[in-house]
């Protein structure tokens, strides 16, 4: 059990990152904290993806000196769905910052259940 965690420690702090992120995300009430969780999550996922995708003595798929052996090569999919994760990502936190701005200009807090109350108030008047 012991040998395995230790031959896996990418996957591990993946695993640890993942529930880094889940607990900020679940237990603070600040959205700038709440989208930092959510950004911690995705990269945990991205390493999660890139470490599965790696495997040693392997060179990245460019076929060099006539070598087509699919066997010399590693899988470039996950290397590929890391890339547009970290790209949809990026554009997910710019409109999550956008709009986080937009609530604090409105009601002048960034905690969700003031947020909540002050709005809930605006809809009974």
């Amino acid at each position: 059990m012991g040998h395995n965690l230790i031959a896996n420690y990418y996957e591990l702090a993946a695993v640890v990152l993942f529930g880094i992120g889940f607990t900020t995300l679940l237990l603070h009430k600040n959205i700038i904290k709440k989208i930092m969780g959510f950004n911690i999550m995705d990269t945990a996922v991205y390493l999660f993806l890139a470490a599965k995708g790696f495997i040693a003595g392997r060179t990245a798929p460019i076929v060099v000196d006539g070598i087509q052996e699919t066997t010399a090569y590693i899988n470039p999919i996950p290397s590929g769905l890391v890339l547009t994760g970290i790209v949809v990502s990026v554009s997910v936190t710019a409109l999550m910052l956008s709009l986080t701005i937009r609530l604090f200009r409105r009601y002048h807090t960034l905690d969700i259940d003031e947020i909540a109350m002050l709005a809930k108030k605006e809809d009974v008047k």
